[in-house]
This record gives structure tokens, C-alpha cells and sequence, in this order.
């Protein structure tokens, strides 16, 4: 997420890119070994839902799909010149899968030709949802410009924009733009250095291979026993090493923590010798420590137990979180380059960015960048980022801590503003003087923070309903655009139907119109066509002007 954060521009705190663990009075336990196989695919469970799937046989499910992408081409009628490149396989209950594609035209990367072809047990296609309605082919595939100029000329753009300081491009790629309007030959540079705050950057700068007009550009670096600084005294995974403990959670794919120790590369691996961790005041750099593990394991535990989903790839393997960003660094932040969320300690190195609801904002950023991926600019990068948000409320009631209860707030622990208000507000996000409560056609220009606003909304009155209501001890009173009155089905079934949609329908250039269909589809996957809960993600996204 990179939560948008800050004062000025929060890229947050939950923005970029983060269980259940049980409260302790007394010393941390190694806890690694200690996490249940719980399948999400109860037996009750529609029967649209994810199946659980273990690392072996999600590989099995891939390598079957890689076998087969020629003749899958064929059978959805892409071109001679197209191939696919298998990145993500969902499997549901009753059978069907979801195999989700990049797409090559005469061997180069198409940027906006991902797709997902959906297929019934008996091995039919049911159904294909592409990034692009359009026809991927270029006249030629050779460049006019020198790969050279045009990396010159992407360093002159993200100086000029102000987005990335000390930029220098990477050797650009040749690619196919086919994210809007008629597929065009471009070139792709990434454009390396820091943003404003800080922040790492890795801005993406697609640029006409004949003209060299830039035609694009986005940010891929995503801005979000223990005593913790947040949530009390808490149970984080850990494991013995030939001397003493290390910050290592084996029993969640091996995620570890490292410390940054205020620098911006690297980082030094925790250790311990009694394994008993910090002492819940910012001054034991340990601290920290145990709130991004305690954060990023209750987010491992949330997308296992509730979604089926063994990791943020799917794949089993643990993330790394890493403390101490720089100094009076107020953001945190996801990297698909490192695998990594990234916390800095905040104004006066006294608030780090590494709440429960931070952490599973920044760890939803890699979830998506593994499914839906939506591009982080415009329409889609408010997607993005609202995504985020939703999945760090659903993993903070579901953590139930008695010191950071559930709530529809983002970042109200740390204390961004200064004066104890949170960061966002998803009953009605125009609270925080920025966000979007409704669609408009302006809604694909405004930072993607203030954008998600608009699905922030969508997603509490899916949950809630309108009108006033109190919520452990918090209170809401959620307006619709028309005045509209809408009943909430519970956040349970909401958070499902996003995270359908997310994992089989959403693609990299989804936006709010096409969001709607896709839920409204997962919802009529998960109870039934005409059911009350499509009924309800219906009224809901009317209720956000959003039709």
C-alpha cells in the first residue's frame, strides 16, 4: 500500500505492501511449529470457494497449465504470434480453475494482456477475463528510437515530475502496450532512485517506440515471547539457531524480520538469547520487531484460515519484514523486488509504522501484485490500494487483540497526524479531508490513496449496511450518493467476495465499472444468481455512485 501516510501525502501507511496469535503474560514462545493446516474450504463453504492448496499441488497445477498454454491460446482464439506465460493457478471446490496468464506477442511482454481463463472440472472454457478487449498485434516489432535516448528521456521524466531523486533508468525493454487504446510497440524503463519522503523508488516509465511519447508511467513500490508497542504482549514465531533464538517463523514459510538499523539496504536478522522479545517501548529496537511478525503472521494465518491461500504467492514461502527504515521515516512500504514490507519508526523515531493493520496492508500489496495486479495509477491503483485496506480490517478483527480491536479505521495506532486520528476512514472516507466517498469522473485522476476511498466505502456498507451504528466502541454512520438505504450481509461474506474477485476476475487495468461486474460475478459464483448477496454488492456499489 503504501498507505498513504504522511501528512503531506501519505503513501501508507498502509499502502504498498504485510495468525491468530495468542496473548502471553509471561516469555515469547518459539510458536513455529505450532500452526494448524485449517483449510479454508469448510465443508459448509460455497461451493465457489478457494480450495486450500498445498505447494505441491499448486506446482502440479501449474506445470499441467504450462503444458498446455499453445493449445489454450488456440482455444480462447489469440493469434498466431501469442503466447501465454502461466503466473497464478486458483482451484475451487467444485472444480473449476482459474489460471491466470501474461501474454508475449512475437516474444515480447505484453504490458495490459494478462488474462484469466476460467475452466470448468470437465476441462471447458466457461469464460475468459482480459486486462484488454482489443486484438494484440503491432505493424512491426522493430524500434525506431535507441534504447538509449529513451532511457535519457525517462530520467528527464521522473526528474521533472518530481517523483524519483538521484533517477537512474535501467536498460529499457522492449514491450507491447496494450494497457489502453490500440496495442503500440513501447519501451519500458524503470527509473531507480527515491521518492520525496524517502521512499524507494521504481518508477515505470512506458514510452512510444516510434515517437517517443511517454505514454504511461506508474510507481511499483507501493506505499503500505514478544512485547509489542501496539498489541500488548503477544505470541510470535521464532526458532532455535545454534546460540539462542532468531526472528525466523518457520511455522509460516520462514518469514523473518530484519533490522535496517535506520540505514535503507540490508538488514541484520534478529536474534535473541531467551527468546523472550523487546519490551513494548520504541527505545528496544526489538520492539518493532515483534509488531511487524506479530502483524505479518495474523496476515499469513488470516489468508490460510479464512481464503485457502498458503502465503502471499500461494506458494507456502514466507515474506521478510524489515524495521528502522531511515530516520523519522513516516511511511512503510511493499516491494515485489525484495519480497519484502518495509516499516520506518516515524516522527522522532518514537511511532513505527508497524501496527497490525499496517502490516496487513503492506503484505496484501504482494497478494495482489500475485492475482488481480492492478496497475498502482488511476482507477485500478485505487483498487489497489483499497484492497489493502480491506484485507488489513479483515485480518485485524479476525486477530481479535484486545489492545487493536477490529475496526474500519486505517492506521489509527500510529498516529500519523499527530492528533490521534487515523488515517483513513472507510464509512465515509471524506473524513480525512483527501479520500473519495463516490465515484466520479474524476475518480482515475486523484492519488490512488484518496481514490480507494471510493471502494473503502463500497466494501463498509457491503459489511455494515448505512446509516449510524456503533462497532467495539467505535462509531459510524455511513451515507450512500442517492440516499439510499443498503443492509450490510456481514463482513465475512463481503471479504469473500472480494477476494473472488480479486483472485479470478480482476486484472491489471480493472477500474471501477468493470470492479463492479466482477464482484457481482463473485458474488453470484459464491450464493447463487440473483441471491441476496449479489443483490447487496449491487444496491452497495450504487450507494458509491458506482452504477
Amino acid at each position: 500500500m503504501t498507505p498513504h501516510i504522511s501528512r503531506k501525502r501519505s503513501t501508507l501507511v498502509i499502502a504498498t505492501a504485510v495468525a491468530a496469535g495468542a496473548l502471553l503474560t509471561a516469555g515469547l514462545t518459539t510458536g513455529a511449529s505450532a500452526q494448524p493446516d485449517v483449510s479454508a474450504t469448510k465443508a459448509d463453504a460455497p461451493a465457489a470457494s478457494p480450495m486450500q492448496l498445498s505447494a505441491s499441488v499448486r506446482t502440479g497445477l501449474i506445470k499441467d497449465a504450462e503444458t498446455k498454454t499453445a493449445a489454450t491460446a488456440e482455444k480462447i482464439g489469440l493469434g498466431a504470434k501469442e503466447k501465454l506465460v502461466v503466473r497464478d493457478v486458483v482451484k475451487d471446490r467444485d472444480g473449476t480453475t482459474h489460471t491466470r496468464y501474461e501474454r508475449t506477442y512475437d516474444g515480447l511482454p505484453v504490458l495490459g494482456g494478462d488474462l484469466v481463463v476460467h475452466t470448468a472440472k470437465s476441462g471447458a472454457v466457461k469464460g475468459v477475463s482480459k486486462a484488454t478487449k482489443a486484438a494484440v498485434k503491432v505493424r512491426s516489432t522493430s524500434a525506431k528510437l535507441a534504447p538509449k535516448a529513451v532511457a535519457k528521456a525517462a530520467e528527464s521524466t521522473a526528474a521533472k515530475t518530481g517523483e524519483t531523486k538521484k533517477a537512474d533508468a535501467n536498460a529499457p525493454r522492449k514491450v507491447v502496450w496494450a494497457a489502453e487504446g490500440k496495442p503500440t510497440l513501447a519501451f519500458e524503463t524503470v527509473v531507480t532512485g527515491t521518492q520525496k519522503d524517502g521512499t524507494p523508488s521504481e518508477l515505470h516509465v512506458i514510452t512510444d517506440a516510434a515517437t517517443g511519447k511517454k505514454l504511461f508511467q506508474y510507481q511499483a513500490v507501493e506505499n503500505g515471547k514478544g512485547h509489542s508497542q501496539y498489541s500488548g504482549d503477544v505470541e510470535v514465531g521464532s526458532t532455535k539457531a545454534a546460540s539462542g533464538f532468531e526472528l525466523t517463523d518457520g511455522g509460516r514459510g520462514g518469514h523473518k524480520t530484519l533490522d535496517l538499523n535506520h540505514g535503507s539496504s540490508g538488514g541484520k536478522l534478529y536474534t535473541d538469547a531467551d527468546d523472550t522479545w523487546g519490551t513494548g517501548k520504541p527505545a528496544d529496537t526489538q520492539t518493532a520487531a515483534v509488531d511487524a511478525a506479530y502483524g505479518a503472521g495474523l496476515t499469513w494465518d488470516y489468508y490460510k484460515d479464512v481464503h485457502g491461500r498458503s502465503g502471499i504467492k500461494g506458494d507456502g514461502k514466507g515474506a521478510t519484514s524489515r524495521v528502522h527504515y531511515g530516520n523519522n521515516y513516516v511511511n512503510a512500504f511493499w516491494q515485489d523486488s525484495c519480497f519484502c514490507m518495509t516499516y520506518g519508526d516515524g516522527e522522532g523515531n518514537a511511532k513505527p509504522l508497524t501496527s497490525i493493520d499496517v502490516a496487513a496492508h503492506e503484505m496484501t500489496h504482494g497478494v495482489t501484485s500475485a492475482t488481480g495486479n492492478m496497475e498502482y495509477s488511476g482507477e485500478s491503483g485505487g483498487l489497489n490500494e483499497a484492497t489493502s485496506d480491506i484485507f488489513a480490517a479483515a485480518v485485524e478483527f479476525k486477530a481479535d487483540n484486545a489492545q487493536d480491536k477490529g475496526d474500519y479505521l486505517v492506521g489509527e495506532k500510529i498516529d500519523i497526524n499527530g492528533d490521534g486520528t487515523p488515517l483513513r476512514y472507510m464509512d465515509k472516507p471524506s473524513k480525512d479531508g483527501n479520500s473519495l466517498d463516490y465515484w466520479d469522473t474524476n475518480a482515475g485522476n486523484v492519488d490512488v490513496h484518496y481514490s480507494s476511498g471510493i471502494a473503502n466505502h463500497f466494501f463498509y456498507l457491503l459489511s455494515e449496511g448505512s446509516g449510524a451504528k456503533e462497532i467495539n466502541g467505535v462509531k459510524y454512520d455511513s451515507p450512500t450518493k442517492d440516499g439510499s438505504k443498503v443492509e450490510g450481509i456481514g463482513r465475512e461474506k463481503a471479504e469473500k467476495i472480494w477476494f473472488k474477485a480479486l483472485t479470478a476476475y480482476f486484472t491489471t487495468t480493472t477500474d471501477y465499472a468493470q470492479a463492479r461486474k466482477d464482484t457481482v460475478k463473485a458474488a453470484g459464483d459464491l450464493y447463487g444468481a440473483g441471491s441476496a448477496e449479489v443483490k447487496a454488492v449491487e444496491a452497495a456499489w450504487t450507494g458509491v455512485n458506482v452504477k
